[in-house]
């Protein structure tokens, strides 16, 4: 297990280094593996980005993410146009699902509402909602309507797995119920772990994606 002053330094080392994002604000900390971010972030968008960034380094075996976004007031941008503009980016980006979905925005935090064929599809949704400018936070409510047999969904996730380079086969398990799969087993990095779960709500009739997977690097 790498020392956490091993851990800290190469967080600030990473944030500094990805192009994009505005770090000036943040405060890391790190015990036990687990990142501690605190501070400001510019937007919704970029708390992630900075979630992510955090997660890429090797030895973190965990993220709290407490950093706060400055109120709409101070960005001056209303819920209307906020609403307006999801709307726009999902019938640009999304036009497979853009007439099942609902925005619904109330001081900044927006809700989505619907259907969606895919996981990958509600995802990709709520991905576009969080870069928009203004938005506070992002509460994902569509649904995955699927008729997919499990057994076809859990071949399909192993494959993907086999093919992936940046994850080990080998060392993760899939079962599935339903539309609902669990992953098993170690990975060597939090973003591994992340990978592979990614790589398990892209499958065709997955409705939810369940970790089990620990991280031991």
């Amino acid at each position: 297990m790498r020392p956490d002053s091993e851990v800290e330094h190469d967080v600030r080392s990473e944030l500094t280094w990805t192009p994009g994002l505005t770090t000036t604000d943040v405060a890391v900390k790190v015990k036990d593996g687990v990142v501690s971010l605190t501070g400001f972030a510019t937007s919704y968008a970029q708390k992630f980005a900075i979630e992510n960034a955090a997660k890429r380094i090797i030895g973190v075996a965990g993220v709290a993410n407490d950093l706060i976004i400055p109120s709409l007031t101070e960005n001056h941008i209303t819920d209307p146009e906020i609403t307006r503009e999801i709307v726009r980016a999902v019938r640009a980006q999304l036009p497979a699902i853009a007439d099942s979905i609902k925005v619904l925005v109330h001081e900044g935090h927006v809700v989505l509402e619907g259907n969606s064929p895919h996981r990958y599809l509600r995802d990709q949704a709520e991905e576009l909602a969080a870069k928009v400018a203004g938005v506070a936070g992002v509460t994902n409510s569509i649904l995955i309507q699927t008729d997919a047999q499990p057994g076809l969904i859990q071949a399909q996730i192993e494959k993907a797995f086999h093919r992936n380079a940046q994850v080990d086969s080998h060392g993760i398990v899939v079962k599935a119920s339903g539309g609902v799969v669990t992953l098993e087993g170690k990975v060597r990095s939090l973003l591994e772990r992340e990978e592979a779960l990614r790589v398990a709500c892209s499958a065709p009739g997955v409705i939810e994606v369940r970790s089990a997977i620990v991280v031991s690097p």
